[in-house]
């Protein structure tokens, strides 16, 4: 039986051992090869039928994801329309990414939905939680959004910034960790 995004959302705390294990690895190692292949061409509607296979045809036509591009998993990345991601982002997307209709990705910037239990002896388990950018949110170039995060609707993530918690909407955060600097001026 396939792992599903689901299953494993729901579960929240996945044992990372047999056969969950070996199910993640079979697909990490197929986005892999995908990857290999979108990275390796500069034919633009390759690119797309490549991220369309790895997506399970999920990328809106309307859409853009530059290369260089790295995930993990891959089919558990949610796009919506007139979303652009810039070249040399990393989405570590086991637990579930989803880019709301508008959204805006800078280069260079990880968006990160799985994390490791604290307790030593059981490190290699995986706590999944979804990242969420709702519409018109912009991430700027180099920041890291951590599992578990909303950023919220026209929110602007400040290059750089390590966003920990939840951006309202219409707020611009900035730092490290990323904290509030002021409300956008919204006409």
């Amino acid at each position: 039986m396939p792992v599903r995004l689901e299953q494993l959302l729901d579960a929240g705390t996945v044992a990372f051992s047999g056969e969950i294990e070996a199910q993640v690895n079979r697909v990490v190692a197929e986005t892999a090869g995908h990857l290999q292949r979108f990275n390796g061409t500069q034919d633009t509607a390759e690119q797309v039928t490549i991220l369309q296979e790895m997506m399970d045809d999920r990328l809106p036509k309307t859409s853009t994801i530059k290369a260089p591009f790295q995930s993990d998993f891959g089919g558990h990345i949610f796009v919506g329309e007139h979303v652009f991601v810039n070249r040399d982002c990393l989405f570590v997307d086991l637990g579930g990414i989803t880019l709301e209709d508008h959204v805006l990705v800078g280069p260079r910037a990880s968006l990160i939905s799985v994390n490791h239990v604290e307790q030593p002896t059981h490190r290699r388990d995986l706590v999944l939680k979804q990242v969420i950018v709702k519409k018109g949110a912009w991430i700027g170039s180099g920041s890291i959004v951590l599992p578990g995060v909303t950023i919220g609707e026209n929110a602007i993530v400040a290059a750089g910034a390590v966003v920990t918690k939840d951006v309202p909407a219409n707020m611009i955060v900035a730092g490290v960790p990323a904290k509030p600097i002021r409300e956008i001026k919204v006409e």
